[in-house]
């Protein structure tokens, strides 16, 4: 009998658990349900930032900007906006993405920094803030859903593109687990809030 209260504590809490991630992944596939394509749907791409080191992309980053190339080259992109944590702790996320952009002929004029999109959320508010109401994310699958739901409810028409990676099996899979688990949760409380 003592355990009792223990077993419902637990059962409440996994419940709580698996009710949470299973609203985020049902709200993030609303959201982007045909909304992912291979190619732009709009002139304006979001570049979304992620880890960078000495002035490097990482791979998730590089992926995300050698799609976005891959997509101003096949035309109809007149800009291309990176957004990340421009914090030189975090190594300027913007900045090495602008460079990397320039570095392949990206001329500076279709380039915009957003210096302070410390996470998606703050990414796609920034984005209506600045003027925009129709963009083209640019990002990994496993984030793709979650992006464009964020962005859609900051009131941009948001549609995406998967972008590649050269990513070890082992960080994907890692990150497909933060994304469900961590990830939507937190995008639940940002629609909510």
């Amino acid at each position: 009998m003592r355990d009792r209260p223990v077993v419902l504590v637990i059962g409440g809490a996994w419940a709580a658990l698996v009710l949470t991630v299973t609203l985020g992944a049902t709200v993030a596939y609303t959201a982007s349900v045909g909304r992912i394509h291979d190619g732009a749907r709009s002139s304006t791409l979001l570049v979304l930032g992620s880890k960078v080191s000495d002035g490097a992309p990482g791979n998730y980053v590089r992926g995300r900007l050698d799609t976005a190339l891959r997509l101003y080259a096949d035309g109809g992109v007149h800009r291309i906006v990176v957004s990340g944590n421009g914090r030189p702790s975090a190594g300027d996320e913007p900045a090495v993405m602008r460079d990397y952009l320039r570095e392949r002929g990206v001329p500076d004029g279709l380039i915009a920094v957003d210096e302070t999109g410390y996470d998606t959320s703050d990414s796609c508010h920034n984005l209506r803030s600045a003027g925009v109401r129709a963009a083209t994310i640019v990002t990994q699958d496993f984030h793709l859903p979650r992006a464009i739901a964020l962005c859609r409810h900051a009131g941009i028409a948001a549609t995406g593109v998967e972008a590649g990676c050269p990513c070890a099996a082992w960080t994907v899979g890692r990150n497909y687990l933060r994304e469900m688990l961590l990830s939507r949760p937190k995008m639940l409380v940002s629609l909510l809030g």
